[in-house]
């Protein structure tokens, strides 16, 4: 292939290698004509497809073709089976390659920084070493099928508040240890066709022409070889991404930016090797894409839903179970309550939304047993506010029922691609139903269906908590299959659960803005913070109950002593001793007992799941290596073990441990001195059980430079990257933002969206910077418009007017 690609370069023109490197519209790569075949198609994902056709650029639902609607990543990623991923990605790439998808954009492996970003129901985990066993799992599972995966959002795409223009500051031992971790897993583990850059800067240069990032870290020291995309829209300077290692930008510019790489080459400032190279990435995709695809293939519709059944129930979390209220008895009077049972909410919304196959709910699945229900909705669905007459309907309804099954957790306006959160309550309809409910009933179990972690202010109140994030097209049956004790529930919590929001690290410095937001936690994410400060949480990471019990014995190491380039052998015997089979997820984590630079009490450094019939037992087995008891030396830009005891422990979640061995490990490096920040930032060594921050003097230490400004001055001039919402400072700014709004709601809202997708365009078009007006209207507005109107809000309106005229270059 090699050769037949340099052949094709040696052929093309300067001109045909700049228009490759950018797409022909929103979904589709320019065809290669010399190739004589057809362009690229991507589509949407990762639970799912959203295919649109050629010139579809409307992102309406029903638009896409139908697609199984897998449970999204934040309820697979509680089930911690890496076979279960695998297999959900093979059905994905089945169904790319039926409808003729050579890339899936996915899977997200962004961290969970916090539980307000509106996008965690797209990634999986607060912990890196999770998410990326999770994400290599669904990379190899849809590129078994001959059908490429993105990699997203590299990197540091932890908010949606600015994310086109926001920089995080991060240091650089968080950036490696938390943020990097799961990508790193991932491409050595999987080798994804693409990876795709973040809209966002990370530490002042944009992640799509950040040299570090694309091509010191990704190729040079991990050793990717396949091709980078931009998220779409996601590109600041052309030219300067492609020197930094961007090699396709999306969704293309009709041109505009094409124009811009011929200049570049012409007039020596960019290199033909470097352009070169990109191609040859391009290409290489678009040979292999072309040489998988299948004529006529045709999925099994019936075999994905039974996988996405499957998939929810195997990663439903049992929270809490009182009594062994669950499984509930098939000769119970049961009050269904919530209109969540009906009308479930199954997935997330912005990019991601599937147009499912079919979908099922849970009341039907209860009806279709046979069972003995009653139904009340006890709320409305697109109201906050409770309403007094559904509510004594169900409490009636509960009095009379042996057990009332409430089905609540977030509606869909609260929780989107476009905006985080602003808070973590579920509506107030919702939380007053379940306290109504509870106190009418004692026997009363709660369903949530929500996105990420939300505040239960009734949790004691209630018996039984059932956690089914946002559970696909059937989510239903699956919840149903679990509350009757069909599925013996396994799913044990991928993040943390706080008690409050102000209890999260990042608390004092999520979302922030306009100009920065800073990571003063560093390493301290979700449960390394909690765990570490002692805080009391509502469920801890890895928490979740089963129908039976387990009991750990026998942890055993192959040594008591190592060098750190040797690896260490760890079995744990694991034994089921109730009366059902079930299965556990044993989770393996480490402590540094005496280190001099600061870390987190505990770090998940493996996990498996292990199935076990009533009273088997098994030994299950890990390896660990350097990277087990290494921290990111910033200093010396490795990985280096500080030389000490280390202890092993294997757990239940990260709050219950049950066997632990020590270790002693040797560096092989004793020429480095371990950083120490006792004196510079003592707050990294004493976390409060309160409200955590950093002052500024003691992050600058970390960060080793001084903070970058966080907020924009009013006498800063305007750029490129100006927001849509710092424009309106200027009247121009104001109608140019009213036009800009009114065009794209024509575009991407119809008549029929709901207020989410309403909110969502509207943040959007507020974050939305200058520069995206160019590539995003199709050349309308021109570089040289954006030119000669920067100039104008700059109040050099004469310099402005002869740009515009094109009489000033």
């Amino acid at each position: 292939m090699e050769s037949r690609i340099q052949k094709l370069i040696d052929e093309m023109t300067l001109e045909e290698k700049a228009s490759l490197c950018s797409g022909l519209y929103n979904w589709y790569l320019k065809p290669v004509e010399r190739l004589g075949g057809p362009s690229l198609c991507v589509s949407d994902g990762p639970h799912g497809l959203r295919k649109h056709g050629p010139g579809e650029e409307n992102a309406s639902l029903p638009h896409s073709v139908p697609s199984t609607c897998f449970p999204t990543a934040s309820a697979t990623a509680n089930s911690w089976d890496r076979d279960l991923i695998h297999e959900i990605g093979v059905a994905l790439g089945e169904e790319c390659l039926q409808e003729r998808v050579d890339v899936l954009l996915g899977p997200g492996v962004n961290i969970k920084r916090s539980p307000l970003c509106g996008r965690n129901f797209e990634y999986f985990s607060e912990d890196p070493c999770l998410a990326g066993e999770m994400a290599a799992a669904f990379i190899k599972g849809v590129q078994s099928k001959g059908v490429g995966t993105s990699l997203k959002h590299y990197a540091v795409n932890n908010q949606e508040t600015l994310r086109l223009t926001i920089d995080a500051v991060v240091d650089e031992r968080a950036l490696r240890e938390i943020y990097l971790s799961g990508f790193e897993e991932a491409v050595k583990r999987s080798n994804p066709w693409t990876v795709m850059c973040a809209y966002n800067k990370l530490n002042g240069a944009y992640c799509s022409e950040h040299e570090k990032l694309l091509t010191g870290i990704l190729r040079e020291e991990w050793g990717y070889t396949g091709m980078v995309v931009s998220d779409w829209g996601a590109v600041n300077e052309r030219v300067d991404g492609l020197q930094s290692g961007l090699d396709l930008e999306m969704p293309g510019s009709k041109g505009i930016t094409d124009k811009k790489i011929v200049a570049a080459v012409k007039d020596g400032s960019l290199d033909m090797g470097t352009l070169d190279t990109a191609v040859s990435r391009i290409l290489a995709l678009v040979y292999r894409a072309v040489e998988n695809r299948q004529e006529d293939y045709r999925y099994d519709g019936d075999a994905h839903h039974a996988l996405a059944w499957k998939a929810a129930a195997q990663s439903a979390v049992l929270l809490k179970n009182d009594d062994s209220i669950l499984p509930l008895k098939k000769d119970a009077k049961i009050a269904l309550i919530g209109a969540f049972s009906k009308t479930p909410r199954y997935q997330g919304n912005g990019s991601s939304l599937v147009n499912p196959t079919r979908l099922e709910c849970a009341y039907d699945a209860f009806a279709d047993r046979g069972m003995n229900i009653t139904y009340s909705p006890g709320y409305e669905m697109d109201s906050d506010q409770s309403d007094p007459k559904l509510i004594e309907e169900a409490v009636r309804s509960a009095k009379d029922a042996d057990v009332a099954v409430v089905f609540a957790g977030l509606p869909k306006d609260y929780e989107s691609e476009g905006f985080d959160r602003i808070h973590m309550d579920m509506p107030q309809s919702h939380n007053d139903l379940i306290a109504a409910v509870a106190s009418a009933n004692p026997h009363t179990v709660v369903v949530l269906q929500n996105g990420a972690p939300v505040a239960m202010p009734w949790v004691d109140q209630v018996k039984a908590v059932l956690e089914c994030y946002l559970a696909g097209q059937a989510g239903g049956p699956a919840a149903s299959d679990v509350l009757m004790g069909d599925v013996n529930p396994s799913g044990k919590l991928a993040e943390t659960f706080p008690l409050s929001l102000s209890d999260t690290p990042c608390y004092r410095y999520f979302p922030e803005g306009p100009r920065t937001v800073e990571y003063r936690e560093s390493v301290y994410v979700g449960y390394r913070y909690y765990e570490t400060a002692g805080k009391d949480v509502l469920f801890p990471f890895g928490h979740g109950l089963s129908y039976t019990t387990f009991a750990y014995r026998d942890m055993v190491l192959s040594a008591s002593r190592i060098r750190d380039d040797e690896t260490l052998d760890v079995t744990v015997t694991v034994e089921n001793t109730g009366d059902s089979a079930g299965a556990e997820i044993v989770e393996l984590y480490v402590r540094d007992d005496a280190s001099t630079i600061f870390r987190p009490q505990k770090e998940l450094k493996a996990f498996a799941k292990v199935y076990l019939e009533p009273g088997e037992k098994k030994t299950v087995s890990f390896t660990l290596s350097k990277r087990a008891f290494a921290y990111y030396h910033a200093g010396i830009n490795e990985w280096h073990v500080e030389s000490g005891s280390f202890t092993v422990m294997a757990g239940s979640s990260s709050a219950v441990i049950h066997v632990t061995a020590p270790v002693y490990v040797e560096s092989t490096r004793t020429d480095v001195d371990v950083p120490d920040y006792c004196q510079s930032a003592p707050a990294y060594y004493h976390l409060p059980v309160g409200e955590f921050s950093v002052p500024d003097g003691e992050f600058s230490a970390l960060l080793g430079r001084q903070l970058p400004e966080k907020q924009r001055r009013l006498d800063a001039p305007f750029t490129p990257n100006s927001t849509m919402e710092e424009l309106r400072r200027r009247w121009i700014g104001r109608l140019l933002y009213k036009v800009v709004r009114h065009e794209v709601r024509k575009v991407f809202l119809t008549a029929k969206d709901d207020p989410t997708a309403i909110r969502m365009v509207e943040q959007t078009v507020s974050d939305m910077p200058l520069r995206n007006l160019v590539v995003n209207s199709d050349g309308v507005f021109s570089f040289r418009m954006m030119d000669a109107l920067i100039l104008i809000l700059n109040k050099q309106r004469i310099k402005g007017i002869l740009t515009l005229l094109g009489i000033r270059k």
